[in-house]
């Protein structure tokens, strides 16, 4: 047999990598504007592909009238409402920052209505004058360089509206592309995921469309149902900036915290300006969102896969962090595709088994 050494050209190879890596970054350079928008596409359309295919049934088969009623449907449900929520920032970015930087404005209400509770409404309305008289106005003036450092950032976070708009325009325009030539491009991404892993690597795709379905489904289409059921509620109410108190709902509902965090304030607000009808109107509604969560959630939950709430909470604030608006669903999609594929990767091998101890063995015989 030839055991003859092979001699491998050292500069030759050392230069093809450095060439392939120089191609790689120059490729990522040139499509980076274009990831986060990519990103968001690919999530929406996998989230809904089966709605799409339903339309297609139903529209004779056609593929361009399915896919016009799903571009339809997305510019429903985030151009215009990404719209709103930019001329909301817009118009009521500027008086928060007034309102905040004029220590004259922070003063604490007379609260009048007080007096109409039963039995402990003297007292109540008493107490509330008493707190003011020993400085409760004095206190809010203390405070107000901090809210107005906390609005001047908020209004800070006006710079990064241009790039949500970028995203949500190219999110659009690639989820009609993904719509039209979704078959062909699944089949080029499990093409190549079994080029680099065989058989597991078209599994690992299988599961993080999986994971993205059940994000998209247990998660972010039921706080988009309960934020909007509260925001209708806040209007009805006549609660003021009623758009970004939605859009914060939304926020709290995602990170699993629920829409109390708005809700709540907002009853409050309506109390304290002595509007108890709606007040207590409020509250009820309150109540009902609260209980949305338990009921909706599990059945959707149930059609997609089931995921830890602190990841998905622990996605939405790295996320919004890390990304702006579009982390919302970036970050949460991340973190459960990671989460699941590295679940099956430990299954393939089975689990210890526990190692129970003679005491131990005695104790659970008695």
């Amino acid at each position: 047999m030839d055991y003859t050494p092979q001699h491998y050209d050292l500069p030759k190879l050392l230069f093809g990598v450095i060439f392939i890596v120089i191609m790689i970054i120059a490729s990522f350079w040139v499509i980076q504007p274009f990831i986060l928008g990519f990103a968001w596409a690919g999530m929406v359309v996998i989230a809904t592909w089966p709605l799409l295919i339903k339309l297609q049934t139903l529209l004779w088969g056609r593929r361009y009238l399915a896919v016009s009623v799903m571009a339809l449907l997305l510019i429903l449900l985030f151009v215009i409402p990404g719209a709103l929520l930019v001329s909301s920032l817009l118009d009521g970015g500027t008086p928060v920052v007034h309102w905040a930087k004029s220590p004259s404005q922070l003063q604490l209400p007379a609260m009048e209505w007080l007096n109409t509770i039963p039995m402990v409404g003297n007292r109540l309305y008493s107490g509330w004058h008493a707190l003011i008289a020993e400085g409760g106005n004095a206190f809010l003036t203390k405070i107000q360089p901090y809210i107005g450092a906390t609005a001047a950032w908020f209004a800070a976070q006006a710079a990064h509206i241009g790039r949500f708009l970028l995203h949500l325009t190219l999110m659009l325009l690639f989820s009609i592309l993904l719509y039209c030539h979704g078959e062909r491009i699944g089949l080029h991404i499990r093409h190549f995921a079994i080029r680099l892993g065989d058989k597991r690597g078209d599994s690992v795709v299988i599961l993080a469309a999986q994971a993205i379905r059940a994000v998209a489904l247990g998660v972010v289409v039921t706080a988009l149902v309960q934020a909007i059921l509260g925001g209708i509620g806040l209007a009805i109410s006549g609660i003021h900036y009623t758009i970004l108190l939605t859009v914060l709902m939304f926020i709290c509902c995602v990170a699993q915290l629920g829409p109390l965090l708005v809700m709540v304030p907002a009853t409050f607000w309506l109390y304290w300006n002595g509007d108890t009808t709606w007040g207590t109107v409020l509250l009820i509604w309150s109540g009902i969102l609260s209980s949305l969560d338990g009921v909706l959630r599990p059945i959707l939950i149930r059609m997609g896969a089931n995921l830890p709430m602190i990841l998905i909470f622990i996605g939405v604030i790295g996320g919004l962090l890390s990304f702006g608006m579009i982390g919302l669903f970036i970050g949460p999609v991340v973190l459960a595709v990671s989460y699941r594929l590295i679940s099956a990767w430990i299954d393939e091998v089975p689990a210890p088994q526990v190692i129970i101890h003679v005491a131990d063995k005695k104790r659970l015989h008695d």
